[in-house]
């Protein structure tokens, strides 16, 4: 059985008057992050890691922010249709890694809440989802607080004919 390896990576400015969606997550925070659709860093970084994988594209080619039907759109919607891509290319998630980047808000008191939305997402057992957060020391634009990134690593794994 072979197993491949993918990378995605997402970043999103804050904004007033948006929720703050993580992981498929609620969070409690001055800003939300600005996107196209509900500005899921963690699950659009997950949803090209994914694709990446399986040479399938990104999240830009499967999910273009010029097309409207995805305006607002819950991003466990992208999640689902890349676990769907790899299900018709005779590919299943594995595992997932992923390292959010942020000054604020304080993410470890949600890390188990992330975890358990994204493996629901990625329809696969919590204990194959890994979600760590870190800051940024206070460097860059992260640091000063404009916005948050998120790295992402994904297996995948063929599956039995």
């Amino acid at each position: 059985m072979s197993v491949r390896l993918g990378v995605g990576y997402d970043s999103h400015r804050f904004a007033a008057g948006r929720p703050l969606r993580l992981g498929g997550v609620t969070i409690p925070h001055t800003h939300g992050l600005v996107g196209h659709s509900d500005g899921d860093a963690v699950l659009h970084a997950i949803t090209d890691a994914l694709l990446g994988a399986a040479a399938l594209g990104d999240i830009g080619s499967r999910f273009p922010d010029t097309d409207p039907q995805w305006k607002g759109k819950d991003s466990a919607t992208f999640v689902a249709g890349a676990v769907d891509a790899l299900g018709r290319s005779g590919m299943a998630v594995h595992q997932v890694d992923v390292t959010v980047i942020a000054e604020r808000p304080r993410l470890a008191p949600h890390v188990d809440a992330m975890r358990a939305a994204t493996a629901t997402a990625l329809r696969v057992p919590v204990d194959r989802v890994s979600i760590k957060a870190k800051t940024n020391e206070g460097m860059g634009w992260v640091g000063r607080g404009e916005g948050i990134g998120v790295i992402a690593v994904a297996t995948v794994r063929e599956t039995p004919a």
